[in-house]
């Protein structure tokens, strides 16, 4: 009887929890991936629609060609990729509407890339040939662009500077927002994809070599590397609460790295598949998009332990 309740609640959409994980899984009908937290809610890309979802369920949606990648948020706008149009969308989130589209090209029409928000600017990988654009929030135009290694199309904001990966050259860029120049340039280790900043450094998962690298934002050099796995494909990472959190493909959902220590401190839930993470003080956001779930894990305290 209990299986026919789990199922019966995903098919209509009721939240489970799973209470030894302390997870609260909802049901998402289509291909929930990429994450965006907005309060106490989370925006997600989906097939032809960009979502925000509560606890408590659906709050909004909004129509778009082909959302794809990692979203940025910033005061109440909500700026996504169009991976068929090839656009840089703007969303009014408290309107639920898209309100620009900006012609900027995308270099990952395949989905990995990412949207970041930093010194002014919106900023995305436009061109795989190695183009990084700045887009004016304010004017909705793009105001520069940066010559980058080509295959860039990672990205993150951190330590006043944007941050860019290059999976095709192996490299992480560091661009200057006051210049839009690049002024270092760092080695890294096989299939380099999704990258974070803060805990005190910037952090590449290796996707490749299953490990994720520490770099120092005051020398530019990579000061250490955590093995998680055998490969970190398809998976996301992001910082806070004095933790790194790991969205993994294989062996559990996700893993929280010590930033000090240099350890996985601990490996939390079932291996669901690829899909995106999102921390916040009250808890971890994850999807799973195999799966046509988002799962909300309370109390990021005690899954840091």
């Amino acid at each position: 009887m209990r299986l026919r309740l789990g199922a019966l609640a995903l098919a209509i959409g009721w939240s489970m929890p799973a209470m030894a994980q302390q997870e609260q899984v909802i049901a998402v009908p289509g291909f929930a991936d990429f994450l965006a937290v907005d309060g106490d809610s989370v925006w997600a890309t989906n097939k032809g629609r960009v979502e925000r979802w509560g606890r408590d369920g659906l709050k909004a949606t909004v129509p778009m060609a082909h959302p794809c990648g990692a979203m940025a948020f910033a005061r109440d706008m909500l700026w996504v990729a169009d991976c068929d149009k090839r656009t840089l969308n703007r969303i009014d989130a408290r309107a639920g509407k898209v309100v620009a589209e900006i012609a900027t090209g995308v270099a990952a029409p395949d989905g990995e890339l990412n949207v970041v928000a930093g010194a002014g600017s919106v900023w995305i990988a436009s061109d795989a040939g190695g183009v990084v654009a700045s887009v004016d929030p304010a004017t909705d135009k793009v105001i520069a662009t940066i010559a980058v290694t080509p295959g860039t199309s990672y990205l993150a904001f951190g330590f006043d500077a944007v941050w860019a990966v290059s999976l095709k050259g192996q490299t992480l860029q560091r661009i200057d927002p006051a210049t839009n120049a690049v002024v270092a340039t760092i080695p890294l280790g096989a299939k380099p994809g999704f990258l974070a900043a803060g805990e005190g450094a910037v952090w590449v998962q290796e996707q490749g070599d299953g490990t994720v690298a520490r770099i120092d934002p005051a020398t530019n050099t990579v000061t250490g590397r955590v093995k998680v796995g055998v490969t970190l494909k398809y998976g996301d990472i992001d910082t806070g609460g004095g933790r790194v959190w790991l969205r993994t493909t294989e062996e559990q959902t996700f893993a929280v790295i010590d930033p000090q220590k240099m350890t996985v401190t601990r490996r939390v839930g079932k291996p669901v598949g690829s899909g995106a993470l999102r921390y916040t003080p009250q808890g971890v956001w994850t999807s799973a998009h195999d799966h046509h779930t988002l799962s909300w894990w309370p109390d990021p305290a005690t899954l840091a332990k």
